[in-house]
């Protein structure tokens, strides 16, 4: 499990946005997203952390990894 803290998070568009663009990185993985925490779990199928964290940042965001 990758866990990233996404302080620019705000709103469930924002979560949904996410997990689309990780979703289109990795179709497989499972995405959990925690908006009071600002925190995205995902369980890769066939990526890594940079790939992930690369997909978050192309969809607008600022992913730290936790």
């Amino acid at each position: 499990m990758i866990t990233f803290e996404v302080n620019d998070m705000t709103c469930g568009h924002c979560a949904s946005t996410i997990t689309r663009a990780l979703k289109a990185t990795d179709p497989n993985a499972r995405v959990a997203v925690d908006l009071a925490a600002h925190r995205v779990q995902v369980e890769p199928a066939s990526t890594d952390a940079d790939e992930l964290a690369d997909a978050i940042k192309e969809a607008g965001y600022t992913p730290v990894q936790v």
